[in-house]
């Protein structure tokens, strides 16, 4: 009989991009925790064996996520977190006094009470800087006066430097118990995950920084499906892939990811539903050069040869009801699909979003790049002392009605109350 597998328990996880990387490592993640009922709804879908605790970290304690998951009295190997990041953000208003900063002393909070071997949090850069850099500073104080250790040198890794198709910088805050190993940063990924001349079959290796075009070339072109204006899926027919694609569509897998395979049809193009642009709108797209912004709408055209900038995430009513920029296809005069700014964010295939653009991208926009939460996960796994093994069994995905849930129908689905998130003034999709 196998030994098991590390355990983690995933904070602020969105839809689930820290628990998906975390996965690839060769960890269970055995339970996670996120206020927004959708976000609930669809790392639910993704992950129907991780226990989904849909409430505020202010209200969640250790009892709470030991005994309503299977976690149980084992010890937790790695508490994990991807706080909200618009109070540190330095494209934001940067206010040292916003509420949401109080949420990482919650993530404190809660390490303290889950006592697990390791810690991550993850930020963005803006925490480094200026009066935030006050708030990181107290955290790594407090948490050595509590037997944690945490690396004060810590670094921002930028995603394009673990194989992910786009440039985002995030900081990343390692901790351990003083009693182990402090874990290291990874370091740029620059060799495949396979060596070049291995003939293992089904194993694909995966370039450094692959390119906009190899993360997105093979997918079907959305304008020649008429459903997808009605649907976010169709059966399509997909071009030849990239190493990089042919590892996300399921077609083959590298070497390290330990991740559960998903029952999935490979001919089905999820997460895909098209924008109705203007015929203005799309010759002002034509017009812009791959690379440049478009003037009007400020959005940016991507490269095929380069990669992609920040995607980001939306805002709720509270903040201005406002969407993201979406980038512009390389060749088409269109925005991006979900499904492309999840190839862009390092998502696999099976991975499924909400069925609306709006949540769609607010969820990738929102979350880690799976294959960079990947890279620091495997840090952790080092100093465990493991070796990492893939599970054998096949799992199966959720119900596809919890990716179609509005906000009021996964409030009821989790028995909470549907203002915990502010809603949108708009009604785009």
């Amino acid at each position: 009989m196998r030994e098991q597998r590390p355990i983690a328990v995933d904070l602020f996880a969105g839809a689930g991009g820290m628990t998906l990387g975390f996965e690839q490592a060769g960890f269970d993640v055995l339970a996670s925790v996120e206020i927004d009922p959708i976000h609930c709804a669809t790392h639910e879908f993704n992950f129907p064996f991780c226990s989904m605790l849909c409430k505020s970290v202010e209200d969640t304690t250790a009892s709470d996520i030991r005994n309503q998951s299977k976690i149980g009295d084992r010890e937790i190997d790695v508490v994990i977190c991807g706080s909200p990041c618009q109070g540190f953000s330095i494209i934001g208003k940067r206010v040292f006094d916003d509420p949401r900063n109080s949420l990482v002393f919650h993530f404190y909070r809660l390490v303290l009470e889950l006592k697990p071997k390791f810690f991550v949090m993850e930020n963005v850069r803006g925490i480094t800087v200026g009066e935030h850099k006050k708030i990181l500073e107290t955290l790594i104080s407090e948490f050595d006066k509590n037997g944690y250790q945490v690396e004060e040198n810590y670094q921002v890794l930028n995603a394009a430097d673990y194989c992910v198709p786009q440039s985002r910088e995030r900081l990343f805050l390692i901790g351990a118990r003083k009693d182990l190993d402090l874990p290291k940063y990874p370091q740029p990924i620059t060799q495949p995950a396979l060596p070049n001349n291995s003939q293992q079959k089904n194993l694909s290796p995966l370039p450094h920084s692959p390119t906009v075009w190899e993360a997105i070339g093979d997918l079907p072109e959305v304008e020649q499906y008429s459903e997808l204006l009605e649907t976010d899926c169709v059966v399509a027919k997909y071009s030849q892939p990239s190493n990089y694609a042919l590892a996300l569509r399921g077609i083959s897998s590298l070497a390290d990811d330990y991740s559960s395979d998903r029952a999935f049809d490979l001919s089905i193009l999820s997460s895909s539903l098209r924008t109705k642009h203007s015929a203005a709108t799309m010759e002002r797209f034509a017009r812009t050069s791959q690379g440049e912004r478009e003037p009007i709408s400020r959005f940016h055209k991507l490269h095929p040869a380069g990669v992609c900038n920040t995607l980001r995430a939306g805002t709720d009513q509270y903040r201005g009801s406002f969407t993201s920029p979406r980038p512009i296809h390389p060749f088409t005069p269109r925005c991006i699909t979900v499904r492309e700014a999840a190839r862009l964010h390092s998502y696999p295939d099976w991975f499924r979003f909400h069925v609306t653009k709006w949540h769609g991208f607010r969820q990738v926009g929102n979350s880690v790049p799976p294959l960079l939460a990947k890279a620091v996960a495997s840090k952790i796994i080092e100093k465990l002392h493991l070796s990492p093994f893939k599970p054998k069994d096949i799992k199966l995905l959720g119900n596809d009605n919890l990716l179609k849930y509005d906000m009021s129908q996964a409030a009821k689905y989790y028995g909470v109350n549907s203002s915990i998130i502010h809603p949108r003034k708009t009604s785009q999709g």
